[in-house]
């Protein structure tokens, strides 16, 4: 009952006290607590107008970030693929380059017939007895290759080939223990042996004691025994071992080829043979051709 009573009470009260502002209102007595209202609740209002700023400055620079980290995962995935086509297009250069210096080299030996080959394995090491230095070319008999052919680059004399498959070959390279290849001094033109060494530089062998060698000697095939061309450079002489008592002299060679470097390679299918005139019926230094099993 108490509270049936109140109710119309309580609406009495508010509707008065609203008709009492109204009042105050219009008449202007309730601008002097307006503006001290206003001016507390100023601060707050402004403190909220700039958090609703920063809210939404904070939102734009959330889907910013996202925006600036998508584009960065973007670009560093085009970098990337920038870098392996950089590194292609290096490798390309780097080949091409190869190749116009092995272009470069057959057409300044226009009397010989060249087939170009890549290298696709090494094999090299061993105990010294049966120590081996070769190579395998993507060359064989269905290409015309054969046993015995010379394999040099642009730099100078490789090897030769000693095993022919259907598509590829095996080169025995001259710093083989069991090469043996007929050399010349390119000034003196001092005859001599080259011989590979196991794991060491090559050793020119069976050189006449009365030539003056010096270092720095360019040594090249001399063409006796009708195995190689005359003339391509093998390497220079870094040291001269000269013994009175001993009836040669011999000289350390440093190939011109660089075979851990060895990419590509031209093999000399056929090329003419030295003028009979030009080999010595009794030279020391003579190496027979002999077939390899």
């Amino acid at each position: 009952m108490l509270r049936q009573r109140s109710r119309p009470l309580l609406l009495v009260f508010v509707l008065v006290g609203a008709f009492a502002i109204m009042l105050l209102d219009s008449s202007g007595l309730l601008a002097p607590a307006q503006n001290l209202i206003h001016g507390l609740l100023r601060p707050l209002s402004t403190t909220l107008t700039d958090l609703r700023s920063s809210g939404a400055e904070l939102i734009e620079t959330v889907r910013d970030l996202r925006t600036l980290r998508q584009r960065n995962t973007e670009l560093e995935a085009l970098i990337d693929r920038l870098s392996v086509e950089n590194l292609e297009l290096a490798e390309v250069a780097a080949e091409n380059e190869q190749l116009r210096s092995l272009l470069a080299f057959a057409q300044t030996n226009p009397t010989f017939d060249f087939r170009g080959g890549q290298i696709i394995a090494r094999i090299i090491g061993g105990p010294a007895s049966t120590y081996l230095d070769l190579i395998e070319i993507d060359l064989g008999n269905s290409h015309g290759l054969a046993q015995g052919m010379p394999v040099v680059t642009d730099r100078g004399f490789v090897g030769r080939i000693v095993r022919v498959f259907d598509r590829s070959s095996e080169v025995l390279l001259l710093t083989d223990p069991s090469s043996a290849v007929n050399v010349m001094t390119q000034g003196s033109r001092a005859p001599g042996v080259l011989r590979g060494r196991a794991g060491q530089l090559p050793r020119m062998e069976l050189i006449p004691p009365d030539v003056e060698l010096a270092i720095g000697d360019i040594v090249m095939t001399s063409g006796l025994g009708r195995q190689f061309p005359k003339g391509l450079v093998v390497g220079q002489i870094i040291a001269i071992d000269k013994n009175d008592n001993r009836p040669f002299q011999q000289a350390i060679i440093q190939p011109t080829v660089d075979f851990d470097r060895l990419e590509l390679a031209l093999v000399i299918t056929t090329f003419p043979p030295s003028p009979p005139e030009e080999e010595e019926e009794e030279t020391p230094g003579l190496i027979e051709p002999t077939p390899t099993p």
